[in-house]
């Protein structure tokens, strides 16, 4: 019966159905996550204790100080001068306290902000292969996700393909470098191009478009590689982070959104999400992460440590046979699926004793998603069932 439900909400599960899927099967194979054969790659998740800064901090901190300590809190001050300061510091946009607003990690960030600027029926663009909950999000708001397809092997911005997408109807564009899951870091010229391309289809519009910068993986760079803010290129452009990725800590969530002093309308927009904060279910951090965000935004996971086994899964699954992308961020590795269907290769692998993300649910079908937080120990253990794997698809295609 489908009166028992809201008809967004029901046309929002589609896109979830792939991911859903795969998440059951997932939570049946991996019974219990903490057994030391499992070698699970499919998702960001921590697979070694914390780091000790962030329990300490937590610890710290969780000892009140006065009556109010876990009152009510929305932005509060000192968290959101730590944010600040980071933000001038990494950037160099002179950001303002009233223009950063501290959420429930970058998931709370991206709703939040599409919630503020977009209406039932407008377009929003996004780029795929994309994270999971883009097209959901946009669905439950009654809007139109418009696909514009990133090509392999490269992954580079599609700015012209975004350019032909914009239409009329064209509220607001989704941006995420370093891409997940590709790693790839779009440069600062396509950027630039990028920028150039909305404000020449805004020019002219009662209601401009925005740029919606997901950068959770921004701090999270390969090799020396520089990451640049699609900031300084666009006015109408908000920045959404969380600090989950730096920390490996997802399930400690704290995030924002972040809205440079050339953009048009701030007040306005000041209200409009401080009012989807609101509405979306008190979209704020809770009060232990906001107290402990001055000592948590001096810890990273170990970057040198994350490289060193993306160098080595990229040299062994190489000598495999298998092809890989090199990432420049992030911390995924995107592999080429030795079958056609990836599913079925996620199949082999998981009955050789090794769990990946297949490309079917970020829609990227032939290939499948290696996450580099699992330890070194998986990667060890996972080295002859890639082996045996790629040799079963091998013999199923021959045959």
């Amino acid at each position: 019966m489908t009166g028992a439900t809201s008809r967004t909400i029901r046309e929002a599960v589609e896109p979830l159905a792939p991911f859903l899927r795969f998440l059951q099967r997932y939570q049946q194979l991996i019974a219990n996550p903490s057994d030391p054969n499992v070698c699970d790659f499919c998702f960001g998740n921590p697979h070694e204790m914390p780091l000790p800064e962030i329990t300490d901090a937590l610890i710290r901190w969780a000892k009140p100080q006065h009556q109010m300590w876990f009152a009510y809190k929305t932005s509060e001050p000192e968290a959101v001068e730590v944010v600040r300061a980071s933000l001038v510091a990494r950037h160099g946009i002179p950001f303002e306290a009233a223009d950063i607003f501290l959420t429930n990690g970058a998931f709370a960030a991206i709703t939040c902000a599409l919630r503020a600027v977009i209406d039932p029926g407008d377009e929003v663009i996004y780029l795929s292969p994309p994270w999971f909950f883009y097209r959901t999000i946009i669905l439950g708001f009654g809007a139109t996700p418009v696909r514009v397809d990133i090509r392999p092997t490269r992954f580079d911005l599609p700015v012209d393909a975004i350019a032909a997408a914009v239409t009329p109807r064209t509220r607001a564009v989704i941006v995420n470098s370093p891409h997940n899951p590709s790693g790839r870091i779009y440069p600062d010229a396509d950027l630039q191009r990028l920028g150039a391309v909305l404000e020449a289809a805004s020019e002219h519009r009662e209601r401009p478009i925005y740029l919606l910068s997901d950068e959770a993986y921004s701090r999270i760079l390969f090799d020396s590689n520089a990451f640049r803010t699609p900031l300084h290129h666009y006015r109408r452009a908000m920045l959404l982070y969380t600090y989950g990725k730096t920390l490996l800590a997802p399930g400690q969530r704290i995030g924002y959104i972040a809205l440079p002093p050339q953009m048009p309308d701030l007040e306005q927009l000041r209200e409009a999400i401080f009012t989807a904060q609101t509405v979306t279910g008190f979209a704020w951090p809770n009060a232990l992460m906001q107290y402990a965000l001055g000592d948590l935004e001096q810890v990273s996971i170990d970057i040198a440590a994350l490289q060193r086994r993306r160098d080595r899964v990229l040299a062994d699954l190489g000598a495999m046979g298998y092809e890989a992308i090199s990432p420049e961020g992030t911390f995924y590795v995107l592999v080429r699926s030795p079958l056609t269907d990836d599913e079925a290769f996620a199949t082999l692998l998981a009955e050789a004793g090794v769990y990946v993300l297949p490309g079917a649910v970020f829609e990227l079908p032939g290939w499948f998603r290696i996450s580099l937080t699992a330890n070194d120990g998986m990667v060890e253990r996972s080295l002859p069932g890639f082996r045996r794997a790629i040799e079963a698809a091998a013999v199923e295609v021959a045959s």
